[in-house]
């Protein structure tokens, strides 16, 4: 998710520096980035939320961009992100190039796509970067047992290409430990090789709700994937718009 801030905005919120502790390659165009705040003894933020980076440009003038937060609240001052590359992208790149012990300065966190109470069972739909507020959120759920009991969750997770599955390996193991987590990874462009679903979100998505009214659904992504999920799910399924809570970032 990104957005632009006019100067004058950010220069009324308060700043907080971090430093960068981690960089991970997860795919060639997308890093996994960890951050640690400096000066406070906590981060407290809302699993779903985000922070709103803010570089000088060379000619001087603040350049703004909002990224999900893509770990759980927890004791420590600390928050990862998950971004792109973007071509011609300022701050992505920046960021991107960023080598552990740098600095970034933000504000923070903001916004409202996290979890709803009282908690239903629910569906986590996302493609690309999307997944970083989701695992936020399935991060935080499964964290603590009472937070997940007497609820099934299912995290339908599409992209084009195996090697863009982000955080496989933390999904699958979730689900292996706990058996009201359904992790559904989809292909759009896959080999023969390829054991799991493919094809879209939408496709999975409409199969896995058809017999369900009483749950929540979590969507993050692309503008087209989000409103074409939006429309299955409130036309189609005849949900209330209420039950569908989503962020795009387009």
């Amino acid at each position: 998710m990104s957005t632009l801030v006019p100067e004058r905005l950010t220069l009324q919120r308060q700043l907080l520096t971090a430093e960068l502790t981690k960089s991970v390659l997860l795919s060639p165009q997308t890093k996994h980035l960890a951050f640690k705040v400096a000066g406070i003894d906590k981060f407290p933020f809302v699993a779903g939320q985000f922070v709103s980076i803010v570089q000088p440009r060379p000619d001087g003038k603040l350049h703004t961009r909002a990224y999900s937060i893509a770990s759980a609240p927890g004791p420590e001052p600390t928050f990862d992100l998950c971004l792109n590359r973007v071509e011609d992208g300022f701050l992505s790149n920046w960021l991107c190039d960023l080598e552990v012990g740098g600095a970034v300065t933000f504000h923070g966190p903001h916004g409202l796509f996290v979890l709803r109470e009282p908690r239903q069972d629910a569906i986590f739909i996302a493609t690309g970067t999307g997944i970083a507020p989701i695992r936020s959120m399935i991060e935080w759920l499964f964290a603590e047992p009472e937070r997940n009991r007497g609820h099934e969750y299912w995290l339908v997770f599409g992209t084009r290409y195996e090697h863009s599955l982000y955080y496989r390996g933390e999904f699958e193991q979730i689900a292996r430990e706990n058996p009201n987590l359904h992790y559904v990874p989809t292909l759009s462009r896959c080999g023969d090789e390829w054991p799991g679903c493919r094809g879209y979100v939408q496709d999975h998505v409409r199969l896995i709700v058809a017999t369900r009214k009483v749950m929540q659904a979590y969507i993050c992504g692309l503008n087209q994937m989000v409103a074409a999920v939006r429309k299955l799910l409130t036309e189609e399924m005849a949900w209330e718009r209420k039950q569908v809570i989503f962020e795009r970032f387009d």
